[in-house]
């Protein structure tokens, strides 16, 4: 007799990519932002100042969905555009004051969230999964 075969880490990994986002973005549905507007935002938080091109790939989206998605953060004043100094063709991206209190105002709920994902995870094995994650996802960077 034959076991059932294990799905593909792969798969694995796409499917917590899946589950969290669906579950991000009906706990970010209130404040009318989306999943990869909130990790945007997140972005900037860690590193203000950065070019559409720069968010984008810190984002993981492509250039022209930022293009889109930089637009409808700017209409609703969670983010600011403005020339960079050193280069007249650049320009960056900054959070507002409006945009850092969105991100406050959901911390505590994305908190819960990653608690929950790594419900029965001992305090070890979460900062080992964090550090394969990034090492993963730094050798297909």
């Amino acid at each position: 007799m034959t076991g059932i075969a294990q799905p593909s880490l792969l798969y694995s990994v796409k499917q917590v990519e899946l589950a969290t986002r669906a579950r991000l973005d009906e706990l970010l549905k209130p404040s009318g932002v989306t999943a990869l507007q909130y990790t945007a935002l997140t972005v900037l938080e860690r590193r203000d100042g950065m070019s559409s091109a720069e968010l984008a790939r810190n984002s993981f989206v492509r250039p022209q969905s930022m293009s889109d998605l930089v637009g409808a953060l700017e209409r609703r004043n969670l983010i600011t555009r403005s020339p960079d100094p050193a280069s007249r063709r650049r320009h960056v991206i900054g959070l507002t004051d409006e945009g850092r209190a969105l991100l406050a105002r959901h911390a505590p709920a994305v908190q819960q969230l990653e608690d929950e994902m790594l419900t029965g995870f001992t305090a070890g094995e979460r900062t080992a999964f964090r550090a394969y994650l990034n090492r993963a996802r730094a050798a297909l960077g």
